[in-house]
């Protein structure tokens, strides 16, 4: 089953109102924290500090700072009060952490960042499942590129393709691999919609997954791993055009 961040958000970029203070101040402090307003190693303001500014009671302010505990943002320390964690400590597959860092970064420097971990793990996950995937696994992802070729607009392709790669990553049999997999899919929806403001999207796109599945149809491990390097390189350069063009018009 697929996993979204607390807040559900329809776009990354697009949050929703909310309504709860705690979530709120979660999330205020989890941007804050990402985004480098509150270095590792630093302290967050005060307790008292903290209530004035969210207006908030105390066990509402406390319950939040638990939350942030728990993605490894901060540590709470009696008498020294709440630290920022190092970087190295976050929970960067956690769903809200991930969604602070795509706010929180440039969209290019995002992208970057997202197509080096895609190219690490998706081609190798691509060559283990056509290896190991069950012939229900495949029929699967069949299944998911069968909903891409009958998507319309670009909204209409955004789920299925999610869900072609999600299941690449289950078909593995490897539960580690596809909890990542599952993790990545968030990030992967900005980067898709991103690329889908070039007016050829859907052109472009099906070929490049058709080989994919092809490969894994066919059970070959090493096509399978090329043709997900070329689908991701092709994918780097629409997205690299994208990013020009808006920063030209900007």
């Amino acid at each position: 089953m697929a996993v979204e961040p607390s807040h559900r958000a329809s776009s990354y970029r697009s949050p929703p109102e909310r309504k709860s203070m705690h979530p709120q101040i979660v999330r205020d402090l989890g941007l804050r924290i990402v985004g480098g307003e509150f270095a590792p190693g630093s302290r967050l303001p005060g307790e008292p500090v903290l209530l004035a500014s969210y207006q908030v009671s105390r066990s509402v302010l406390r319950e939040a700072i638990r939350v942030l505990v728990a993605k490894g943002l901060v540590v709470s320390r009696q008498r020294a009060g709440v630290i920022v964690r190092p970087r190295s400590d976050w929970h960067l597959l956690d769903p809200d952490v991930l969604y602070w860092l795509i706010q929180s970064q440039p969209t290019g420097e995002f992208v970057t960042t997202l197509m080096t971990v895609r190219r690490i793990f998706e081609p190798a996950a691509a060559a283990l499942a056509a290896r190991v995937a069950s012939e229900e696994q495949l029929e699967g992802i069949a299944e998911a590129y069968a909903g891409m070729e009958a998507a319309r607009t670009p909204q209409e392709l955004l789920e299925p393709d999610l869900a072609f790669h999600r299941r690449i990553a289950e078909a593995t049999g490897n539960d580690l691999l596809a909890y990542i997999g599952n993790m990545l899919s968030l990030a992967l929806r900005e980067s898709i919609q991103l690329s889908s403001k070039l007016p050829n999207t859907h052109a472009l796109s099906l070929p490049r997954h058709k080989a994919i599945l092809t490969a894994l149809l066919h059970r070959d491990a090493l096509a399978a791993r090329q043709a997900t390097l070329v689908q991701l390189e092709e994918t780097r350069e629409d997205i690299s055009r994208i990013l020009d063009t808006e920063f030209r018009a900007a």
